[in-house]
């Protein structure tokens, strides 16, 4: 029997990568979501700030569907405190100085073979299997 979880993950990634695909074929635009949201804040074009507020609104909608049809958040939202909201912030100011964060540089940056999100992945999947191995065997 196939796990719940593998299914879930499966098709949220099959989502991701259709709407990534979806954005730069019919938009022009890569799917990297700090660039995105920062855009809202930093447009002055009305046009610019419609396509990407109705994104943002997109990923907040897929999250109220889920707690819809499973009645409840995942344990790791439930569990998240005020420490991990503020990790949650920190990582945001970081893609932003980074020049982008996971979703543009891990599956469009690499989709469309950038070099530059070549190193940004390896870099940012080397610092999480090392935060992961410091947390589960040095602490």
């Amino acid at each position: 029997m196939i796990e719940p979880n593998l299914i879930g993950g499966f098709i949220g990634g099959v989502l991701i990568g259709l709407a990534a695909v979806l954005l730069l074929a019919l938009n022009g635009r890569i799917a990297g979501i700090s660039g995105i949201f920062g855009g809202i804040i930093t447009s002055h074009i009305a046009s610019e700030c419609v396509w990407r507020v109705a994104f943002v609104l997109g990923l907040v909608a897929g999250a109220a569907l889920y707690i819809f049809f499973s009645g409840t958040l995942p344990l790791q939202l439930q569990a998240a405190g005020l420490p991990l909201m503020a990790a949650g912030l920190l990582v945001g100011f970081g893609t932003r100085f980074g020049s982008g964060c996971t979703s543009g540089h891990g599956v469009c940056g690499l989709a469309r073979r950038s070099p530059r999100s070549l190193a940004a992945t390896i870099i940012f999947m080397t610092v999480a299997a090392l935060t992961v191995f410091f947390i589960h065997h040095l602490f």
